[in-house]
């Protein structure tokens, strides 16, 4: 995605800045989403949202890419889990998570290979990540050619179908869904975490 791009991040590393702010715009929402979930309180969540940036931010200069994808979101995971679970062992608290399993079980099941959580994790980053850049391209369309990607790219509906509605050909339609995406992959172009466009 765009906000962890090469390039944002080898700008961040040598000058913060700008570049930081963009970095914190993508990800303040997508953590805080993410810990509200798991059951902790608004105000525990800010605070420990602003925990882990700084440790990204205190971290980053030492972060190398690997080269596989997702490696930058995994190591977000790494350093937003150890953040949780200093949090529930600091208060010993537990609460139960989705699902009937224990909190810090949960939690602790993070750092275990489970490919189910891995997953999760990896497909809230991910329509975060397109939600962000469809935010950012909006402006770029008209109404009806955002709503003709949407229906046929994220939601699958027929191309006949939203043609119909939104009262364009089909061919109409396909152009849209071809344009939006075009720009979305342009914004996309060598991030770090690519979320994979259909």
């Amino acid at each position: 995605m765009e906000a962890t791009s090469h390039t944002l991040l080898q700008q961040i590393q040598a000058k913060p800045g700008d570049s930081w702010v963009r970095l914190d715009s993508i990800y303040r929402p997508f953590l805080y989403r993410w810990l509200r979930k798991q059951g902790i309180e608004h105000s525990d969540a800010e605070d420990l949202v602003q925990e882990v940036l700084m440790a990204v931010a205190g971290e980053l200069t030492e972060f190398v890419h690997s080269g596989r994808p997702g490696a930058f979101r995994h190591w977000l995971r790494t350093i937003a889990v150890h953040r949780a679970q200093a949090f529930w062992r600091a208060r010993n608290v537990r609460v139960r998570a989705a699902g009937g399993t224990d909190f810090q079980e949960f939690l602790e099941r993070w750092q275990e290979p489970d490919a189910r959580l891995r997953e999760e994790w990896d497909c809230e980053h991910d329509r975060h990540l397109l939600q962000y850049l469809l935010k950012q391209v909006a402006g770029e369309f008209e109404a009806k050619t955002m709503q003709a990607f949407r229906r046929l790219a994220l939601e699958q509906d027929p191309p006949a179908q939203v043609a119909s509605e939104l009262g364009l050909s089909v061919g109409a339609v396909y152009i849209a869904k071809s344009r939006v995406l075009r720009r979305l992959r342009t914004l996309a172009e060598g991030m770090i975490d690519e979320v994979q466009f259909s």
